[in-house]
């Protein structure tokens, strides 16, 4: 390929990564290897995923660094490539549950990614309990955004168990020659000629967007949060390297039917189930503030940005999440009208705001900044800029398959920040919303609680509107700690979860805190995505 310079943005989530706190996202499938035509073996995965990787480059690429970080970083191919540096084998310890694979992903998480190779890794996971294997994938966020991560997973997925075998394309030729340190240096210092003319620029159409805002917040009823307004609990903590993992899943079905009974969207309500699930998280370790907590909300702008060249298409909003009142429907009301807010203040501001001012990002300075933050714990001494992040990947509706075996179930993991020690990620699939929760170890121990609440707070929600619960099939046993009246699906099970009030009780509570016990180890809310 030929080298490509780094957007602003892309470089911006290498500059901000630190020993502890780290830049990539990552995601973990669970497949069942009975439909593989032929029998599932490890040889055939691996042969597949070498195969297609020459037909996507953002696998075959690594980073060069300009000489004395005078310019953003470049790509080249990498003439080093070595599959077996990127895909490894592993087993999960008996009885090889989700609470198992989730201390594995969360070891995983827990770990950088080497920047003289390519920025990924991928563990295909076995000896799961019913026979069933996994794929932990994971990769920096400077190669991929939540949007095109979905679309690269479509590279390794079929739509069928048994595909035919594509057409002979030839391998992909990669380009051998790394740009010299004159030529880096050379353009670097061009790009930089123009720099003052630019930010001349990006102060004029700031303020002009800062004017657009100002008069959005005065008349709008509903006001997006503002940085550095959010109460502080103990999940928002300067951040070490060790990472935490939960899964939760949800029907979607019961989603609409909240959000077309209450008139919001299936982002509010999503928004709103998180905020019960922190709810009661914060009543039991009497820790609930009295004001609003407030959730940084990625938002993809790959249709304002379609021309921008670099991975990532994204910008955000900050949302209140009410988590102090007692009415969840009221919880839901007070959310759409401060989404509404956020949308139209970012509307004001511009999608490509973020994007522009990173551009302008000094790599020595902001890397500098970045790691004198982490090291002092600053995040300690000020108010949390957001309590967490939380951010909605659409996925298909329709069965997927990697190398003959039925993809079951997927669950993103998004990066935790300093400050902001939770980070909540849904995926959709064939109409489950999956949800991976990822958490620093210590800022949050009981994970498993916040992912236990979640299908309770959409309970509570139907509830509140008067509504009953579809049945839906989730094919995974997700463990102990889910609510007792919940009967999460196994192959072939009854489909139903009739889980109530009670499923946020002691009884379960009880029981994740014993499991807890055990080993330690972004896309945008895009309404018409999955509504």
């Amino acid at each position: 390929m030929t080298p490509e310079r780094l957007t602003g943005l892309d470089a911006s989530f290498l500059s901000m990564e630190t020993p502890t706190l780290h830049m990539h996202v990552a995601i973990v499938a669970v497949f069942d290897p009975s439909t593989v035509p032929d029998g599932y073996s490890f040889r055939r995965i691996r042969q597949m995923i070498a195969d297609r990787v020459p037909l996507v480059p953002v696998f075959q690429r690594r980073l060069v660094e300009v000489p004395f970080r005078l310019g953003h970083p470049v790509w080249v191919d990498d003439p080093e490539f070595d599959i077996d540096n990127h895909l490894r084998r592993a087993a999960l310890p008996s009885p090889g549950g989700m609470r198992e694979l989730a201390d594995f992903a969360a070891d995983i998480d827990s770990r950088q990614l080497h920047r003289d190779r390519p920025l990924w890794e991928m563990w295909v996971v076995e000896a799961l309990e019913d026979g069933k294997i996994a794929l932990v994938a994971k990769m920096h966020h400077s190669t991929i955004d939540g949007v095109s991560g979905a679309e690269l997973l479509g590279i390794l997925f079929d739509l069928v168990p048994d595909p035919p075998e594509p057409a002979h394309q030839g391998e992909r030729q990669l380009d051998m020659r790394v740009p010299s340190a004159f030529e880096l240096v050379s353009h670097a210092l061009v790009a930089n000629l123009f720099r003052p003319i630019d930010i001349g620029r990006m102060v004029w159409r700031t303020t002009q967007a800062i004017v657009g805002v100002r008069k959005v917040r005065q008349d709008a009823l509903g006001k997006a949060a503002l940085p550095l307004s959010a109460p502080r609990t103990s999940i928002n903590v300067s951040v070490h390297a060790r990472r935490r993992v939960a899964f939760a899943a949800a029907n979607l079905s019961d989603v609409k039917k909240v959000k077309n009974a209450a008139g919001t969207t299936v982002n509010d309500v999503i928004l709103a189930v998180c905020t019960g699930a922190l709810r009661t998280y914060l009543l039991a370790g009497d820790e609930l503030p009295e004001t609003p907590l407030v959730a940084v909300v990625p938002i993809s702008v790959t249709p304002e940005m379609a021309d921008l060249k670099g991975s990532n298409k994204v910008s955000a909003m900050f949302v209140q999440l009410p988590s102090e009142l007692d009415d969840p429907l009221e919880r839901l009301q007070a959310i759409h009208e401060g989404t509404k807010g956020a949308k139209e203040e970012h509307h004001a501001l511009g999608a490509g705001m973020l994007q522009n001012w990173a551009e302008h990002a000094t790599p020595n300075v902001f890397a500098t900044a970045a790691r004198f933050y982490t090291g002092m714990k600053l995040a300690d001494r000020h108010r949390p800029v957001a309590n967490l992040v939380i951010s909605n990947v659409p996925g298909p509706d329709f069965p997927l398959y990697m190398g003959g075996s039925e993809l079951l179930a997927m669950f993103p993991l998004g990066p935790v920040m300093d400050g902001m020690g939770l980070n909540i990620t849904i995926m959709s699939y064939r109409g489950v919303l999956y949800w991976g929760l990822a958490s620093d170890a210590r800022a949050v121990p009981r994970l498993w609680d916040i992912a236990a609440a979640i299908p309770a707070a959409l309970s509570e929600l139907l509830e509140a509107a008067g509504l009953q619960p579809d049945s839906f099939d989730v094919p995974l046993h997700l463990g102990p700690g889910m609510p007792p009246q919940a009967q999460w699906m196994r192959n072939g099970g009854p489909a139903s979860h009739t889980y109530g009030k009670e499923g946020a009780d002691m009884k379960g509570r009880a029981d994740m805190t014993e499991v807890e016990g055990g080993t330690d180890v972004a896309a945008g809310l895009n309404d018409t995505a999955i509504a």
